[in-house]
């Protein structure tokens, strides 16, 4: 066991070398790494099957099944990437980009497995962050009444869900989580099914120690949600303690019906600063060096704050995500008209809907764009038919960079574009902005997104417009256009004038209009060429009899990780 301390440690100083020169998620993984090293003690991967949720706390997994030597090369273009992904490894069973995924998919592993006759174990380890999301719940449901051979990690780094009480209860915890005590508890119920008045006697015992437990052990008499759900549920344990992990673990080995085991553990653990401030360190840039401009984030977040000051029927939504979107602004000013709905972004949309149909209050729910995508649905039917006014701010439009293909905000455009009366906003700097920002929150009725890249917020260079596009003569050749929208206007170059929207829905008569004049059109767009503005842009001009090459450069497929130049350069190449 000392040996397996001192991989630990080992570990988690390697951990922080490394992600501070290549970034990546720190916090998440400083907490998990005796949780991993245990977990591979007892479990044999390949054979046994890994599921991660969220797959940000994957790093120590990464590095014990043979990434160690490429780790350097986190989340750069060809190399490790920040998530696991069957096309990496034989030993990531399942792609863990996104939450809630976790329990239905280590589920369907499983039940493969035994439908083919091979007894090997499934582990999802799931974050509590990701216990807020409905979706775990529902694979939850399905797991218990199942007979798969799985088990699923409770990695909770700060959410209380099944409380004890006392040391007593401490004492039950260690004693329902000992091995030796559940070998001893199947030899006496074997032995006494084979004596007369055993089942009987059996009942009686195991009705007594039901009691006790539900007595004792649970706040809630009736028992916590995951044994009332049909899983053997097993903690808290220390998350950090290895000797009560690797306990827990072995224990599971010898049951094959669904288990559940409770972890506690600490966010940032080893690491003051991200122990002291986990959200800070959840993600964390290349070299640790913060942008010394206001990023997108930033300016959103404080101009709603500002525009928050003279409106108090503006709210503001989040989920689980308060930091990352600028929100904690408007938070620390105005706590009781922000609200934090958790790892669920369907039930933000609805909620929000719900807080527009009383027509005084402006919800403006803040999001990633790869996030927004759980919440079409709600989008459609609950928003949209209503017409209800919510104002969507889009964080992460376009291309990412580093965190790969499940955190590509690329198809927000085409998703938003097939649904009615949605008004969409791409501003290319700060100030364009709070414009478009106080125009979806005052001009628009239904839905209004206001779309914007991650990263340092482009500044004002005094080409800004209040207008829904701007046009620029600079080509010797009057007959080539090219059409973009966003930070792709300052990247576009050759011997062509360059419309900008800024409005990209419903798309300006007066662009179309000025459009119709060129023979050669060529629209840029950081986002899907299926169902994009591209695509919807070349139907007005041929509705209008517009006949001239036309051209669409977008993204077609999935994008890797790589740095957002890079990445860019998909869609930019010579006009």
């Amino acid at each position: 066991m000392p040996a397996l301390g001192r991989l630990c440690g080992e570990i988690r100083q390697f951990l922080i070398q490394t992600v501070s020169k290549a970034g990546g998620h720190l916090a998440s993984n400083l907490g998990a790494v005796e949780l991993s090293v245990a977990l591979h003690r007892v479990f044999d991967s390949p054979r046994d099957k890994f599921v991660f949720d969220v797959g940000h706390q994957s790093y120590t997994h990464k590095i014990l099944t043979g990434r160690y030597e490429a780790f350097h090369t986190l989340r750069s273009e060809g190399g490790v990437g920040g998530f696991p992904r069957q096309a990496e490894s034989e030993h990531d069973a399942f792609i863990g980009g996104h939450s809630g995924i976790s329990v239905s998919a280590a589920l369907g592993i499983a039940e493969s497995l035994r439908l083919s006759g091979c007894s090997s174990k499934t582990i999802a380890i799931a974050g509590d962050g990701s216990f807020t999301d409905g979706a775990i719940y529902e694979g939850l449901n399905n797991a218990g009444k199942s007979k798969a051979n799985l088990l699923v990690v409770l990695n909770d780094n700060g959410m209380s869900i099944s409380k004890n009480t006392g040391a007593l209860a401490a004492y039950l915890s260690n004693m329902r989580t000992s091995r030796k005590y559940y070998e001893a508890k199947i030899a006496t119920k074997d032995f006494l099914h084979t004596k007369p008045l055993g089942k009987t006697v059996s009942s009686a015992v195991s009705a007594t120690k039901q009691l006790v437990k539900n007595t004792v052990y649970y706040k809630n008499p009736q028992g916590n949600i995951f044994e009332n759900l049909g899983f053997k549920y097993y903690g808290p344990v220390d998350g950090h303690n290895l000797a009560e992990l690797i306990e827990v673990f072995e224990l599971t080995k010898l049951i094959d019906t669904p288990c559940l085991v409770h972890v506690k553990t600490k966010k940032g653990k080893g690491f003051k600063p991200a122990e002291r401030n986990s959200g800070e360190y959840h993600g964390v840039s290349a070299r640790a060096l913060a942008p010394t401009s206001p990023t997108y984030s930033e300016v959103f977040g404080r101009e709603i704050t500002r525009l928050a000051e003279a409106d108090e029927n503006i709210v503001l939504i989040s989920a689980a995500m308060k930091y990352p979107t600028g929100c904690n602004y408007f938070n620390d000013r105005f706590p009781e008209r922000f609200y934090d709905c958790g790892i669920a972004e369907g039930h933000a949309v609805t909620f929000s809907a719900g807080l527009a149909a009383n027509k005084n209050i402006i919800p403006v729910f803040a999001v990633y764009s790869t996030f927004l995508q759980r919440g079409f649905d709600r989008l459609l039917h609950d928003a949209a038919i209503e017409k209800q006014h919510i104002v969507l701010a889009i964080d992460r439009a376009g291309m990412v960079g580093e965190d790969g293909e499940t955190h590509q905000g690329l198809y927000d455009t085409a998703m938003l574009s097939c649904i009615p009366d949605v008004t969409i906003f791409s501003p290319a700097n700060d100030r364009e902005l709070r414009e478009c920002l106080r125009r979806a929150l005052y001009e628009i009725e239904g839905i209004a997104a206001v779309r914007y890249p991650r990263g340092v917020a482009a500044v004002d260079n005094g080409q800004s417009t209040v207008d829904s596009y701007v046009l620029t003569a600079r080509g010797a050749y009057a007959g080539k256009l090219a059409i973009t929208y966003g930070r792709l206007a300052e990247r576009i170059e050759g011997d062509c004038d360059l419309l900008r929207l800024v409005q990209i829905k419903p798309l300006p008569e007066e662009s179309i209009a000025a459009a119709m004049g060129y023979s050669d059109i060529i629209f840029c767009e950081e986002g899907s060429e299926r169902g994009g503005i591209g695509e919807a842009f070349l139907l007005e001009l041929v509705r209008r009899g517009w006949r001239g090459s036309y051209d669409v450069r977008g993204v077609t497929g999935f994008v890797p990780s790589a740095s957002v130049e890079a990445q860019l350069g998909r869609i930019i190449t010579p006009l």
